[in-house]
Order: structure tokens, then sequence, then C-alpha cells
């Protein structure tokens, strides 16, 4: 919409930044940042800019890849739920628990590690699972639900993040291709290998595991619990029975195939959709319609399983599906408002600018880590993640291309930026799951998280620049 963009760019994504840290409300921030944009090209006309705001995030819609990916959204959620509601999770734990090799404490914590690794649909599950499994071996060999805690939240949403076969691959696949990023699957598969914090989180819960390193508070956690104590004296444990272990329905039985292979379904389906998509080259598939045809297909197997069983009528099928796809009504919501800011940022050129103001002031040696330390400070202030990706890709991306300098490295540090804000933040909704999964105080898994996660961060801080001063 400007063919010579100016500082006034930079104010819509800088008003959802400042709205996003000082309220903690993404989508207050986002919404105020496409309104924000939207007024200004509309004359400053702050209700023309409301009008102008609607209008823009209904034509989101327009964009059937956009459209996929918000649909994908609420499918996953009805697969989520199904599962949960067949007693796929619970026939998992008794399939570990059947085949109880668990006899050390190391044992212990690399079964945490292992079992939030091969859970990767969707961070919540990935703790809860864990946890679950977990929880009863860690106390049997006095190891520190504060450690519990750490492992899994290290395994939850470092490990999804770096997974483009589940919800979090086709939210940053629709704001990629929305940004009009060409193949933005393969752009994101590269991202992955310089996804600097996840890599570290997860290779430093690894290295907990195999050796029990302590750091800092955590050191003071497993001498308590060696002495006899669970939890200090003023602890209050975040637990809720009805979450880590969820009333079945009636005549369900718990089976671990009622997991595995829906899962199992999605995961192959993902490159046979890119192959069709893609005439025979899954390099060239459709990545939002791949994603969306795998979680498709992952339900119907879900549901074929419970129906072959007579575990559920169709009634209650369609029920828990509308169940689970409303509870992820707000993480679509997130998306349709990155891709509303996205449009903003394109239309008033903000990515073209800051690659102007950049160019040869700010080499990328300092550029890319100081994309992956803003994204940081976003993630802790709100405790998200994804509103994080949904404010920071629709700058950091046209910033690169402008440049012309390679995309992966700019999404990587986007979205690692996201990650490790997220995972230092008492606020957010997997830090406070992974405590309530571990049955521990939310605030000395905070506490004693925190050493791991900056050295984590200071890892991808160095890795960062490294990689920013070759290019």
């Amino acid at each position: 919409m400007t063919s010579d963009p100016t500082w006034i760019s930079l104010l819509p994504p800088l008003l959802a930044i400042v709205l996003a840290i000082g309220t903690r409300q993404v989508y207050l921030s986002l919404a105020g940042g496409i309104w924000l944009g939207w007024t200004i090209m509309n004359g400053w006309n702050p209700l023309v800019g409301l009008a102008a705001s609607v209008d823009a995030l209904v034509d989101v819609f327009v964009d059937p890849g956009e459209t996929r990916v918000l649909l994908f959204t609420l499918v996953i959620g009805a697969l989520i739920a199904t599962i949960e509601s067949s007693g796929g999770v619970q026939g998992f734990i008794r399939w570990l628990e059947a085949r109880d090799r668990v006899q050390t404490g190391r044992g212990a914590r690399l079964l945490a590690v292992i079992t939030g690794m091969i859970i990767f649909i969707e961070s919540n599950i990935t703790v809860l699972v864990a946890g679950s499994v977990a929880r009863p071996l860690f106390d049997r060999y006095r190891i520190s639900r504060e450690k519990l805690a750490y492992l899994i939240d290290s395994t939850s949403a470092p490990i999804c993040i770096l997974i483009p076969l589940n919800a979090w691959g086709a939210y940053n696949l629709g704001i990629l291709e929305g940004l009009g990023v060409d193949d933005a699957l393969m752009v994101f598969v590269e991202s992955i290998a310089l996804n600097f914090y996840a890599l570290a989180a997860v290779g430093l819960a690894l290295f907990t595991a195999w050796s029990g390193w302590s750091p800092g508070p955590m050191k003071k956690a497993e001498e308590r619990t060696r002495g006899g104590e669970l939890l200090w004296p003023d602890a209050t444990p975040l637990i809720d029975e009805g979450v880590l272990a969820p009333e079945l329905a009636e005549g369900v039985e718990p089976r671990a195939r009622n997991m595995i292979v829906p899962i199992t379904v999605m995961v192959l389906a993902m490159p046979l959709g890119l192959w069709i998509t893609g005439d025979g080259v899954i390099t060239d598939g459709d990545g939002s319609t791949s994603v969306l045809w795998a979680v498709l297909l992952g339900l119907a197997a879900a549901w074929a399983l419970l129906r072959t069983q007579g575990a559920a009528s169709v009634d209650t099928l369609v029920r828990t599906g509308l169940k689970g796809a409303g509870g992820l009504v707000p993480l679509a919501l997130i998306l349709l408002l990155s891709l509303g800011i996205k449009d903003v940022a394109s239309a008033m050129g903000t990515g073209p600018y800051v690659a102007q103001v950049t160019a040869g002031v700010i080499p990328p040696v300092i550029f890319l880590p100081l994309v992956f330390l803003v994204a940081a400070g976003i993630a802790f202030s709100t405790g998200t993640s994804w509103g994080t990706f949904g404010i920071m890709l629709p700058i950091a991306v046209p910033a690169a291309e402008a440049l012309g300098l390679p995309l992966a490295p700019f999404v990587a540090a986007s979205l690692s930026g996201g990650i490790f804000g997220d995972h230092c933040s008492p606020i957010s909704d997997t830090t406070i799951i992974s405590s309530m999964a571990a049955a521990t105080d939310h605030i000395d898994h905070v506490r004693t998280q925190l050493p791991y996660a900056l050295t984590g961060g200071a890892i991808a801080v160095v890795a960062f620049a490294l990689v920013g001063a070759t290019l």
C-alpha cells in the first residue's frame, strides 16, 4: 500500500510488542497493532481504521492456505480430545508400566525425557503423559519432582517446535505462507537445524537425565528429596487429578493403540500428502494441504478404532470432537490475529523499512541474536510462544528478504526466542502444566529450571552470532 515505507511502518508491530509486555494480553496486543496499522493507512481515522481491521481479518479466509491452517488448528483439538477420551494415553502408560525395566534413578529420568520426545502431538499432552508415567518412579528412586518438572517441560515445546507434523508446525507454516515465502515448508525444515535454543534445551535435558546434573537450586531440591521429603514444607503442589487422569467414558478400555495408531497415521499421511500435492515430488508439495489431510486421517483412524471397539457412538464422537475443537479456538484466534498483523506489516512495508535502516548499520552477527532476544522478551512477558511467533515472523522474515539474506536463520531466531522466553516465563501455560504434571510447587519449578534455561539461552545467543557472522 506504500511504495516508500517510513518509520511509521514500525508503529503497529511496536504497539503490539509494547501492549504484549505491558498487559500480557496477546489478543489485545495483536488486535491493537492491526487497528493502528489500518488507522494509519486510512488517514489516521480511528473509526475507518476499525472497520478496515475487521474487513482485513475477514479477508484472511480468502487465502485457501491460511484457511486450511485455521481448520487444522481446530481438527487437531478434536483429535487430542478423542485420544484422551478413548483411553489412549492411559493405555500407553499401562503399556510402559507393564514393561517395568526401569531399575535406577537414571532410568527413571531417561524414561521421562524419552516419553516427552515421542509424544510430540501437542505440548500439554506431552507433559501430562510424561509426568503421569515418570512421577511414581521419581518418588520411588528419590529424585526431586522439580527435576521431573524440568525434564518434561524441556521436552514439550522444544520438541514440538522441531516437528512440522503438529499444530506448532502448521501454525508457523501458515504464517510463512501468508508472508508469501516461496516453499515455506522447506524454509521451516531448514530452520529446524538452526533452532538453537530448542536443540540446546533438548540436549541439556538428555545430558541431565543421563548424568543427574543439578545446578543451583536444583541441587538443594535433590538433597531434600534424598532426605525423604518430596516437597519443601511451605510448598503448594499444583496438581489436579481430573486433568492428570481424566475419567474415561463408560465401557472404554484403555488401549495404547488408541493413541499410537492415530498418531502413526497422521505422521505417515504427511509425506504422502506432500507427495500427492507435489505431483510426485515431496519438496514441491503443499504444506497446509498436507497437514490438514494428515490430521483428518488421524482423526478418522481414531474414530474407526473406537467404533470397531464399540467404545463410542457416532454422537459421542462428534460431541467429543467439537469439545476438543472448542478447546483450541483461542489458538486459532491467535493465528487469525497473527495473519492479520502480518498483512498490516506487509501493506505498510515494515520489513523492507527495517532492512533499509539496518543495512550496513546492524550486521547479521548482531541482528540475528537481537531477533532472538526480542522474541524471548515478548514470550517471557506474555507467557505465550505462539503470540510471539505471530509478532516476530512478520518483522524478521520480510527484513531478511529485503536484505537478501537467507530466511531460515531469521525464522529460527524468531521461533527459538519464543521458546526460550516461554520456557522461562512463570505465566506460560506449559510451565504451569509441567508443575501440575510433576505435582510440585510452581515457583519451585520456575526457580530450579531457570539455570538450565539460561544456559541454553546463552548457547543460542552465541550460536546465532556465529551463524550471523557467516551470512
